[in-house]
């Protein structure tokens, strides 16, 4: 049968739109699985995300051979049916959904099926099957119905996944924890690899160069994907993914290219390879056909709502930013450039979308998923002011817009939480850094990486001098893991986990601090 690739596409993104509740929601065409795959057609695992009060969005991704040199995974031409089924128990007895989505090559043989009609605030197990290879299975939850009392919840929160730098043993333990979601705040792979820190470990040479192409993006979530502590992570709960620069390339900014590969610089061949790291993304990510990338654009700014407990806003500060402001993002002192109001990191559609859910949740706390710092990081402990111009520092209007709605306007609690800089912070959030005396208006965690930078250290000189710079910095730390958060409506509490080493496997985790936030009152203290 001849399949054209507008139909291909079609399939593989909505092969199973919305199965009622005990219905099955058969594809128009059924496509045979592969008679001779070589491996496990369910190497990369099986993931969740999105969830909704009534479903959530369901992922898996056919490849017998994931590391194939031409970044098909070891999958033949034809399309495959893989079929799904979720349960209220692990044993499958209870199948409460089940249908068949339509893996193609035109997006990698991945298939997204997003599941309606479930109840709220429940767990369930979800699995795939292709002919006789049932995948393993996965567990994921729907939210809280918008305005149910939603008195408890608990997730994490983890950035900055550097396969070559080390092992993804913080996701074991992540894994084992008592989680309601997973916030991956980019940098899930990275476009070239400067160093290799793994003991033991040697890197494919289809992976020693700098992806550039939708082949080169493949292979890098493939290598990231095909870790088993990152599997055991993305089957135990459903996650909220956006990305930051090195899915793309080194700090690029909206249609400037960043720092790497010089002839991927000039801006058509950047907008390809934007469309390429987008699409890969895409297949490679539990994510909705709302996100399915087009060309060199992707929708990733979006609302999911806890109860009347929290609601998640996931900003994108990478696609409709300015270029970044003296120079490529390092540290630079007296940059006018950066308090220029025409200036932006959000866009000013995302930024008045932003403002408004601001000022509109019903939620107790509002969570501001971000990638780059917010919080004034003053590198010179003296008169001067020494800041990086890749992070909000770099563009003052955008941060005194929201912070000031946040100020004037906000309905809860704003908490921001941020990766990128492969360190622990928690920071004050002033509604103007010009005015020493500007008032407290929210607090920001960054959590650090889960590999980059390597083993890291407890305390380094970089962050004695952040510490002396930036009164507003209440915690430092550059050890490698992620941030656990619980929440109810009196208190947020997050939790530094983080482990001694990466480059070798097998590190234990330990709480380093903890801070909390009251309700209503902003700011952090130390628990």
């Amino acid at each position: 049968m001849a399949v054209s690739r507008r139909q291909l596409l079609r399939y593989g993104v909505a092969g199973s739109l919305a199965a009622a509740v005990g219905a099955s929601a058969a594809s128009s065409a059924r496509f045979a699985a592969p008679r001779r795959p070589g491996g496990d057609l369910f190497s990369l695992g099986v993931a969740s995300g999105e969830p909704t009060p009534d479903g959530f969005v369901l992922w898996t991704k056919l490849a017998p051979d994931p590391l194939t040199p031409d970044g098909y995974g070891g999958m033949p031409v034809a399309p495959v049916t893989v079929e799904y089924e979720v349960a209220e128990d692990e044993r499958f007895a209870r199948v409460v959904a089940r249908g068949e989505a339509v893996a193609t090559r035109a997006l990698g043989h991945s298939v997204h099926p997003e599941i309606a009609g479930l109840a709220p605030d429940r767990w369930y197990h979800y699995r795939f099957r292709v002919g006789s290879a049932i995948s393993p299975a996965g567990r994921t939850r729907t939210a809280p119905a918008a305005d149910t009392a939603t008195t408890r919840m608990r997730f994490a929160f983890a950035s900055c996944q550097s396969w070559s730098s080390g092992y993804y043993t913080a996701y074991d333990h992540l894994a084992a924890e008592d989680l309601d979601l997973v916030v991956h705040l980019g940098d899930y792979i990275y476009e070239t690899s400067w160093l290799l820190a793994r003991r033991g470990a040697s890197m494919p040479p289809q992976l020693a160069g700098e992806a550039v192409d939708l082949t080169g993006y493949r292979l890098r979530y493939a290598q990231a994907k095909s870790e088993a502590p990152l599997q055991a992570a993305h089957a135990a709960f459903p996650w909220l993914v956006t990305l930051d620069d090195h899915e793309v390339d080194n700090n690029w900014a909206g249609e400037h290219p960043g720092l790497g590969f010089d002839i991927h610089r000039l801006p058509p061949l950047f907008r390809r390879r934007k469309a390429a790291a987008f699409q890969a993304m895409y297949e490679y990510q539990p994510m909705r056909r709302a996100q399915l990338p087009i060309g060199p654009n992707m929708h990733l700014h979006r609302r999911y709502r806890f109860g009347d407990l929290a609601e998640f806003t996931m900003i994108d500060t990478r696609q409709y930013r300015s270029a970044l402001a003296c120079g490529d993002g390092t540290a630079v002192t007296g940059c006018a450039e950066r308090f220029d109001t025409g200036r932006t990191i959000l866009g000013a559609a995302q930024r008045d979308w932003l403002v408004d859910g601001l000022a509109t949740s019903p939620a107790r706390w509002q969570v501001l998923g971000n990638q780059v710092a917010m919080a004034q990081s003053d590198y010179d402990p003296g008169p001067a002011l020494l800041v990086g111009t890749d992070a909000w520092d770099g563009y003052v209007a955008d941060r005194n817009a929201v912070l000031g709605a946040a100020a004037d306007r906000a309905a809860g609690n704003l908490v921001v939480i941020t990766g990128d800089r492969h360190e622990n912070y928690v920071a004050d959030l002033r509604r103007d850094y010009s005015d020493p005396a500007s008032a407290v208006v929210a607090t920001e965690f960054t959590g650090t990486s889960i590999t980059t930078g390597g083993d890291g250290a407890d305390l380094t000189d970089t962050g004695r001098v952040l510490l002396a710079a930036n009164p507003d910095m209440k915690f430092y730390n550059r050890q490698r893991g992620y941030v656990r958060v619980e929440l109810d409506h009196r208190l947020w509490r997050s939790d530094f986990r983080v482990v001694p080493y990466v480059t070798r496997p097998g590190a234990p985790i330990a709480d380093r601090a903890s801070f909390v936030v009251q309700d209503g009152i902003a700011g952090a203290t130390q628990a």
